[in-house]
């Protein structure tokens, strides 16, 4: 009797797992995979938009820093207008010598829907003339906010600004221009990005410093 006993024994240990304990087991293991996949996917998903982000505001850099440069170079046109023709919001318009060929370049940097661009207009015939039929356009940026959210592109300030100050209230007399903020807002999918990088930098009109 007692040789039966622990032959019983042993065929409970080796039997194995059922048909049942195999299904919950795989069913675990599944959503296990499952859960880890979709932690995976999202963790690369964002990682994916962090860096369109970082590096669409990279590209936004670039940009202020020719918007800068164009602006310390305004001067008086080649026919003598003010260096500034127009400061508004979302728009400005100023003369710069920007290839140093002795002419003076009309420029333009606006917002055209979701685009940032610059537009050039080089004065030509006799008597010289800016005409704007001759504009060459660049787009600079895209899937730029700044309209939609209505947030503007330039502010401007006078001779008096020392860091502190409020900005110039609309119409600015563009004679008045001593500074101007250039501010972007970029978004790559506003659907996907939690929060939309912006750029922002000054420059000071250097032919009109203390005047």
């Amino acid at each position: 009797m007692l040789h039966q006993h622990k032959q019983y024994n042993n065929t409970s240990l080796n039997r194995g797992f059922t048909l049942l304990e195999l299904l919950v087991a795989m069913g675990i293991f599944t959503l296990l995979i499952g859960s880890v996949v979709v932690i995976l996917s999202d963790t690369f998903k964002n990682n994916t938009i962090i860096s369109k982000q970082l590096e669409r505001q990279t590209d936004g850099r670039k940009v202020l820093e020719q918007v800068v440069d164009d602006v310390r170079r305004a001067e008086q046109s080649s026919i003598g207008s003010y260096s500034v023709e127009y400061a508004g919001n979302n728009e400005l318009r100023f003369y710069a010598n920007l290839d140093s060929d002795g002419y003076i370049e009309k420029v333009r940097y606006f917002i055209d829907g979701l685009e940032f661009k610059k537009g050039i207009i080089k004065p030509s015939g006799n008597p010289l003339m800016y005409v704007t039929s001759t504009e060459r356009i660049v787009t600079l940026a895209r899937n730029v906010t700044n309209l939609a959210r209505s947030i503007y592109v330039f502010s401007y300030y006078d001779q008096n600004y020392t860091g502190s100050e409020t900005a110039m209230t609309q119409p600015v007399t563009a004679s008045n221009v001593r500074m101007i903020k250039i501010f972007l807002e970029m978004e790559d999918n506003p659907d996907k990005t939690p929060i939309a990088l912006s750029v922002q930098s000054m420059a000071e009109i250097r032919n009109l410093k203390g005047n």
